[in-house]
């Protein structure tokens, strides 16, 4: 196999490439209620996805690739297992059931509280929502009085859309009621960001000088 042709040595933590290995912005964290990271598989190889770094941060934190769920994957354990999305019902499909409330007194117990999020963009996760009963059993849990997203890599359909793990950072902020604990994480996720801008520019900037001059009009979008 020729070198061009042989595959890049990957981290072995963050599984991307060593030449944008992640490990560097991971911020251990601890929280006692625990999370499930569903991740859609086209966010897998997503070099802007933040649910790896989420997932290397926090202490009990599971990560599943799929994008319908037949069946529950979280263990029957005890545990109260409440869904992070929004409560708005205005979301509705034939197939789609009516979630049921979040009972308050789950909240009193955050070491018995299991948090599943659903890593895609918008319309992927609504469709893993759609495509999974055993989701729309859950309780939902939704986020109130979020700050503006720090996620600009990445376009967001409305000003309450985060990254995952915003949100998830957020969700735990809410249960536990402790902002403080969070913060080096979202802290640290901020020079994630800004590394993806810089490496964006210099990517931009050296296309820009290797391609020849093209009409007005048309932009070529790398994939």
């Amino acid at each position: 196999m020729s070198a061009a042709l042989a595959p890049r040595a990957k981290c072995t933590a963050c599984l991307r490439p060593l030449s944008g290995c992640i490990c560097r912005w991971v911020a251990p964290i601890s929280h006692a209620v625990e999370v499930l990271v569903l991740q859609h598989p086209l966010e897998v190889h997503q070099a802007k996805g933040s649910a790896r770094l989420l997932h290397l941060s926090l202490a009990h934190c599971r990560l599943v690739v799929g994008e319908a769920f037949a069946v529950p994957v979280w263990p029957v354990d005890g545990k109260h297992t409440l869904l992070l999305y929004p409560d708005s019902l205005q979301d509705t499909a034939p197939d789609l059931r009516v979630p049921p409330q979040l009972p308050p007194e789950w909240l009193q117990a955050q070491s018995r509280l299991r948090l599943v999020v659903l890593d895609g963009t918008w319309r992927k996760s609504r469709k893993m929502l759609y495509q999974s009963p055993p989701l729309q059993q859950l309780p939902r849990l939704a986020l109130r009085n979020l700050p503006p997203s720090h996620y600009r890599i990445r376009k967001a359909h409305g000003p309450d859309q985060l990254s995952t793990l915003e949100a998830t950072c957020y969700a735990l902020s809410q249960l536990e009621g402790d902002a403080e604990r969070f913060q080096p994480l979202l802290d640290a996720f901020d020079g994630f960001v800004e590394y993806l801008e810089q490496a964006g520019g210099q990517r931009d900037a050296q296309t820009c000088k290797s391609c020849p001059p093209k009409l007005t009009g048309f932009i070529q979008v790398a994939s």
